[in-house]
């Protein structure tokens, strides 16, 4: 499963050829979440407060690329970092 940013502990990643609906994971200290990249809301999964305001926040910045690289991902090809959050 290919990491594709690191931010503030948090560590998003996708996995190759998943499945849909189009979302990452979300992984800070011993929580994780699967999050829908459409809505931004948890499919699975819990993370605290703050850190899942950062991660929705994060992800409505980058939206476009996060559907980029699930397309990538689910082509079973790498796909691309994007920034963190600052």
């Amino acid at each position: 499963m290919p990491t594709i940013s690191v931010f503030y502990g948090i560590v998003i990643k996708m996995f190759f050829n998943d499945h849909v609906p189009p979302h990452f994971h979300a992984e800070y200290a011993e929580f994780t979440a699967t999050v829908d990249i459409r809505n931004l809301q948890v499919l699975e999964g819990k993370l605290p407060r703050r850190a899942l305001d950062l991660v929705q926040d994060w992800a409505e910045l980058h939206r476009e690329e996060l559907i980029n690289d699930w397309n990538l991902c689910r082509a079973k090809e790498s796909p691309k970092p994007i920034a963190p959050l600052l």
